[in-house]
Order: structure tokens, then sequence, then C-alpha cells
């Protein structure tokens, strides 16, 4: 979680007064607000062509494509491995017998099973299939959420850039803001909200913090303000800083906030639909989160690094919640007119190796794996792409992650041609390939 008070509110010397006093404002809610608020106000941006929200779900670790998407039947037994296959809604197209769900709603959504990660490499595919950019050690791109903030800003008081769960490895920069700034981070909701008593820490104030109490606190911030403008002449840095700590507290009041996470009012039928676990329940609060005023929202789902026991895993516990989850999610959006607004992406580190290893496992596999995408004008029940009979390479359709960046680019309304500044003043081209053609 990012930290709300930035080195902005210090000198050299000291902690101020008026930093003194918004710690005592928002320490005292029990709330750790990410310093993303203080970008609300800090660019205007032209109006993009669309504007579409975007929800992406990350399996850390590694999906199978040969035991989801892109089976292979006729292959040796060490290379088809333990699972059957199953007809989809799409003639001729098969899948795992372990997704069936995911078969019968192949309609919904399109499939690229011709994706090359050129990368087998744990962290750096955070970093590289998260941003569409190629690894650098000196530079770190940002992710796409970061970029819808930056580029599109606040479009209610939630966060434009929303992440449930954790499962993001951090270590080469992936699923950060880079070089846009912390600001521009994820707010990260790592409470489970399958539990009972699913509660957001951040946004909810403790019931030993009564509401004229805050109120009291934000007029003595004021008063300390005007006392320092006085002083120190700084008009507009101190109306910036207002304006970003009303950002805050607007959040922690507004009735929309608390509101947008109470799953325990949706109706209990469509809540048992999504599947009552942890993946499930998460992708119903990201579909409150975009109704809400979210732009994006990334859940991540950990637990795919299937070095052994790859079978039992994923037809144990890996598979069955996105089984039931993405294809209720994107059920969900059709019926509320939310899809064609809303792109939904499937993204992993990378594919697994066509070859079952000793402890009835598959490995990193750097040049073939699969994405989904769904909505915003991808077309349902499209599968383009192929590999070769034992899934170890593209074979035709060949694409790689720069071009599914450019792509949730394009459909969510992100110009091709954004350039930030880094840190040192350098100008940096966030994204440069182009879409899927096929699907542009």
């Amino acid at each position: 979680m990012l930290d709300f008070l930035s080195t902005t509110l210090r000198d050299c010397e000291r902690v101020s007064r008026r930093s003194l006093l918004q710690v005592g404002a928002l320490g005292g809610l029990g709330v750790t607000l990410p310093s993303f608020l203080a970008a609300r106000q800090a660019r205007g941006n032209e109006s993009p062509l669309v504007d579409r929200n975007c929800i992406v779900i990350w399996t850390h670790g590694g999906t199978s494509h040969h035991d989801t998407f892109d089976p292979k039947p006729l292959a040796p037994l060490s290379v088809k491995g333990e699972f059957g296959v199953v007809s989809t809604t799409v003639p001729g197209v098969q899948f795992a017998d372990a997704i069936p769900n995911l078969a019968s709603n192949l309609h919904r959504y399109a499939l690229l099973r011709s994706w090359n990660p050129e990368n087998g490499s744990h962290g750096i595919a955070d970093q590289v299939v998260m941003s569409g950019r190629k690894f650098n050690p000196g530079l770190h791109y940002p992710t796409f959420g970061s970029v819808v903030s930056w580029n599109k800003g606040f479009k209610s008081p939630l966060p434009p850039f929303v992440q449930l769960g954790t499962s993001m490895d951090h270590r080469f920069g992936g699923g950060m803001p880079g070089v846009l700034g912390l600001e521009h981070g994820p707010f990260e909701i790592n409470a489970d909200p399958a539990a009972d008593g699913f509660v957001v820490r951040d946004i909810t104030p403790p019931t030993t913090v009564p509401g004229e109490r805050m109120d009291r606190r934000q007029r003595m911030l004021a008063r300390i303000d005007d006392l320092q403008r006085s002083a120190e002449l700084q008009p507009a840095a101190f109306n910036a800083l207002d304006q970003n700590f009303a950002a805050a507290f607007n959040m922690i009041t507004a009735p929309g906030t608390k509101q947008a996470f109470k799953l325990d009012e949706e109706p209990a039928e469509l809540r048992d639909k999504y599947g009552r676990n942890r993946f499930g329940q998460s992708c119903l609060l990201a579909r409150r989160m975009i109704e809400a005023g979210v732009r994006f929202v990334t859940i991540t789902d950990p637990g795919w690094d299937t070095h052994q026991n790859n079978f039992a895993s994923l037809k144990g516990t890996r598979l069955p919640p996105i089984d039931q989850g993405l294809p209720a999610l994107l059920a969900d959006l059709e019926d509320r007119g939310l899809l064609d607004s809303t792109l939904v992406v499937w993204l992993t580190d990378f594919g697994r190796t066509p070859q079952i290893n000793s402890a009835s496992g598959r490995d990193h596999w750097a040049s073939a794996g699969f994405v989904v995408l769904a909505g915003a004008g991808i077309p349902g029940g499209a599968v383009l792409g192929a590999t070769d009979d034992e899934g170890s390479k593209p074979i035709s359709h060949e694409y790689y992650s720069e071009n599914v960046a450019a792509t949730i680019y394009q459909k969510i309304g992100l110009p091709l041609d954004l350039i930030a500044t880094a840190p040192d003043g350098r100008p940096v081209q966030l994204i440069e390939s182009h879409p899927i053609k096929e699907w542009a």
C-alpha cells in the first residue's frame, strides 16, 4: 500500500505542524490512502476518442495453455497430459475438459492462441506483459492501470485504478506506475470479498472516530493552512495540497464509496453464479467498482506456477473458480449493458512446457501461451492463431505482448503515441507497437 503523506509535506529540517495535523486527521481514521490522490488535479487531458473501462485478470505464475485453451489430444501422453477435451460453442474448437463453462461461453469472448511471451522468467513477466514494453533495468514502464490514471484521471470519488489482491511481482516494476510516479499506482485491496464481514480498511473509518471529530480536524487543518499561506507566500502549492486532501476526504465520506463495496446487497443467486470464493467474488466486486466510477480494475490470482502436480492443482483449486467466475462476469456485464464499454482481459506470465516433467508438472515456457479478451468491440467467439502439434510455438497469426498492450490501449481509448516524462526529463513513449489487426 502506498503512503498517503508524500515527501512534499516535509522541509529539510523537520516535519511541519501542518504535516503533523495531517497525520492526525487521516491517521485517526485508520486509513493509508495511496498517494495517487495527489494526481487528481495534476494534469489536464484531452478527451479520448472512446472512454472505456477495463478489467484485467492476472493469473500469477503462468497458466498452462495446453491444459486450458490449446489442448493437444493427438499428441503423446507426455504432452497432452491427463485432461480430455470438450467442444465449445464455436464449431471445431475444443478446450480442455477442465474448463467446461468457459467452453460453453466462448461466444462471449475472443481467444488468442498464438501469443508469444518471449520470456519465461517471473517478475520480468509482470513488467513486460502488464506494460507491453521490453524490460529495461534503467527505466520502468508503467502498467496499464497507471497509464489510465495518469491520462484519464478520476471519474468519481473512487480511485481510477484499483487492484484486488496483491499477487503481483514488483521486483522489476511489474504492476507499478514506473515513470509516471507513485501517485498513479494501484489502490490495493487485499481483503477477501468472499469472507464474512468483508470490509475495505482504507475507506472505512473506525467506529471510535465520529464524524464531528473528522470535521473538527478539517477545520483545524484549514486554520493552519491560512497561517502558513500568509507566512510563506505559497498559495499555489497550498491550493494544490488542499485539493488533494479534499479528494481524500471526499473518497472517505462519499456515500457511493462504501456503497460500492457492499457485496451483501447483491442477490444471493447472483453471488452464487460468480462462485462463493475469493476469485468469484473479486469478479463481482470488479463489476461494482466499474459501476461506481473506477476506470481500471486488476484482479490478481496466485498459485499458477505448476512445476509439480500440475493436473491436480488445476483441476482441484485453480481452474474451477475462474471457469465459474469469468463467464459469470461476462454474462453479468452483458446483461447490464456494460460489456460494450468494458474491456475484459485475461493475462498470465507465460505458457508452460509441452513436455510434462517427472513431478507431473509443467515448467516455464517462453514461446507460446494464450490471451483472452472480451467486450469493447472484441468479436465474441473469435479464435485467432494456432500453435504446432505440441503447443511449442505459434505457426500462424503470431502476436507479442506489445501487440496485446496496443490492443488494450486502442480499445479503452488511450492514444498509441502517449509520451510521458521520466524523472530525469527524458521523453518516454509508453507503447511502440500496433494492435492485433484482426480485432482492431
